[in-house]
């Protein structure tokens, strides 16, 4: 067997669901009872990264409920890139499926939260749109500025319940107590500074910014604000995205992809 193709059977067989029908060297060597040691220590590896990814989630429902629950996550999906940072893509939608959650209709949009916060972390950097610019320009270029999101900017609506809140506070270290309403919000994650920031935004927000990640002009991004939204403030909407570095130029160049939900 090729070296290449040994480290690679290698490594697939450390995996918690390992491939079967190994042959020669490495049949003898996965059989043996030492290895199972290291398949337990990759499997708790993946358990340690996801909980280290999806905080929120775990301090929501314990590090018993979450252990178990990220085992039957890592077995059915192991991770295929080496930054096990980046792990966990697909944890949200496992959670709105996994019946023991069933009783937290909220989980789900709390685990999008935690998956914001690592691809606002780990995307790639860009300049941000410079305000000054932006003022300098007359109403007729304004309206026909196509912005888009910096690479870096996540945002969400959640109609159905306080998912951005319930995020917010576990990261702010703040309670959840009795007096939360319980009522849908949105949430604006970007990086202006090197650092993860985050902050409430409207419905309009949420709006106008899927309508930029679309590539429509800034008019029609202000159209689609005021129609979630018809007494949205659009002035303090605009200030609140440039102070908080939400936007780039239409020049840039965006290796990710639009990343928002509608309202």
């Amino acid at each position: 067997m090729p070296l290449s193709q040994f480290q690679d059977s290698f490594a697939q067989a450390l995996l918690p669901t390992p491939a079967a029908g190994h042959h020669g060297p490495l049949a003898a060597l996965v059989a043996q009872p030492g290895f199972a040691v290291y398949r337990n220590t990759v499997l708790k590896g993946c358990i340690d990264a996801l909980q280290a990814n999806y905080p929120t989630v775990c301090s929501l429902v314990g590090q018993d409920w979450f252990g178990a629950a990220a085992q039957v996550f890592v077995q059915a999906h192991p991770p295929s890139d080496g930054r096990l940072m980046a792990y966990g893509l697909g944890f949200a939608d496992f959670l709105a499926q996994f019946e023991p959650a069933a009783a937290l209709p909220y989980l789900a949009d709390v685990a999008q939260w935690d998956r914001r916060w690592t691809e606002c972390h780990l995307a790639a950097d860009a300049p941000t749109l410079d305000a000054p610019w932006l003022a300098r320009q007359s109403p007729d270029v304004l309206g026909a500025l196509r912005l888009h999101p910096h690479p870096a900017t996540r945002w969400a609506w959640c109609s159905a319940h306080p998912a951005y809140t319930l995020w917010q506070r576990h990261r702010d270290g703040e309670p959840v107590d009795a007096q939360l309403q319980w009522l849908g919000d949105g949430g604006l994650l970007t990086r202006p500074d090197g650092a993860v920031q985050w902050r409430r935004i409207s419905s309009a927000g949420c709006a106008f910014l899927n309508a930029c990640a679309r590539g429509l002009p800034l008019q029609a991004a202000a159209q689609a604000a005021l129609a979630a939204e018809p007494d949205a403030d659009l002035a303090a909407l605009m200030a609140l995205l440039l102070q908080a570095g939400a936007l780039c130029p239409q020049s840039s160049t965006h290796p990710d992809p639009p990343h928002g939900e509608t309202p």
